[in-house]
């Protein structure tokens, strides 16, 4: 029971993990400091989907639900609604590249709105 818990938790961190690398970028404009934690991140998930690695939450998953005595993410309510989030069906080598991609796209349209915006504010009187 307890590694069912801690895999779901983990599962939770990785969800919200995965949100902070693709749109996290848009905390900038709240407080900016939060770049200190989003850019990291979004570099990470890129090279992981750009290179093809597996995600080390990932293994702590499986690691985790194997010691739960399950072999998939089926069995937990939560991995059954966010798996699917997390782990599209169909994920392929070149789906991941594109996916890489758009993370390093959507960060840097966010990130240039930020420093433009930032650069008016600056320039005003």
């Amino acid at each position: 029971m307890i590694y069912q818990l801690a895999a779901d938790l983990v599962l939770i961190v990785h969800l919200l993990f995965l949100v902070l690398v693709v749109a996290g970028g848009l905390l900038v404009f709240h407080r900016p400091y939060w770049s200190l934690a989003q850019v990291p991140a979004a570099i990470w998930g890129a090279w992981m989907e750009l290179t093809g690695r597996i995600c080390p939450l990932t293994l702590l998953e499986n690691h985790l639900l194997r010691q739960a005595g399950q072999t998939g993410y089926a069995e937990s309510f939560i991995g059954h609604y966010l798996l699917a989030i997390i782990y599209p069906d169909g994920l392929t080598r070149e789906l991941q590249t594109w996916l890489g991609v758009a993370v390093l796209l959507i960060n840097g349209a966010i990130y240039s709105v930020f420093f433009y915006r930032l650069r008016a504010r600056s320039r005003a009187p």
